[in-house]
């Protein structure tokens, strides 16, 4: 079971407090003769899997390197064409290494303004928020399969309580920069994944 991540989101919808929890790295890196036996595509500026899997390598996976260097978007480091380059016979054999993206800082705050306005269907992700006390939303993304999440959710409003409103150089609506509560939710956190539900008193 996994907790992917948090976020906390003010009243008028912006992100205040995100975290990356937990984030594996399933980078497989194949070498490939020509022709390429996946299907290849853009999308969002990256070059993914639409079709074929195999050792490995899903659909939705992007490129993230060509022949050890690093891929950023749709082109490769040099500033070639990533499908250009992959489509071209001389540039066979290649090693190429797939994996997921890690979200950009503008994609978490489109995520995070997409629960704000209340988006469902986020499979195979879990998303759950906790109600709206004092117009902060907070939300976790998680497992399907995760255990205790109204209880983690009801644990973290626990932690922002202590950690963020007693702190007297924090104010409302502003991002939350407080290392207690940083320190406080990955605990909080851990014991979810571990434990499952919090008990009375944890």
């Amino acid at each position: 079971m996994a907790i992917f991540s948090v976020y906390v989101v003010n009243k008028a919808g912006g992100l205040i407090y995100q975290l990356d929890h937990y984030a594996p790295r399933s980078d497989t890196e194949k070498t490939f003769s020509f022709p390429l036996d996946l299907v290849l595509r853009l999308h969002d500026e990256r070059v993914v899997v639409a079709f074929g899997q195999r050792d490995g390598i899903r659909v939705g996976h992007a490129v993230l390197a060509i022949n050890g260097a690093e891929v950023n978007g749709r082109f490769t480091a040099d500033g070639k064409d990533v499908l250009e380059f992959l489509s071209n016979p001389a540039n066979y054999p290649v090693s190429i290494r797939f994996g997921r993206h890690r979200l950009s800082s503008n994609e978490k705050l489109m995520l995070a303004s997409m629960f704000h306005s209340g988006a469902e269907g986020l499979s195979p992700y879990r998303g759950a928020q906790a109600p709206a006390l004092l117009w902060i939303k907070f939300m976790v993304l998680a497992d399907p399969r995760q255990t205790g999440i109204d209880a983690l959710l009801r644990k973290i409003y626990e932690i922002y309580s202590d950690f963020a409103l007693k702190n007297p150089f924090y104010s409302l609506e502003m991002p939350i920069r407080c290392e207690l509560f940083d320190q406080n939710l990955k605990l909080a956190l851990e014991v979810a994944e571990k434990a499952g539900p919090f008990g009375p008193g944890s």
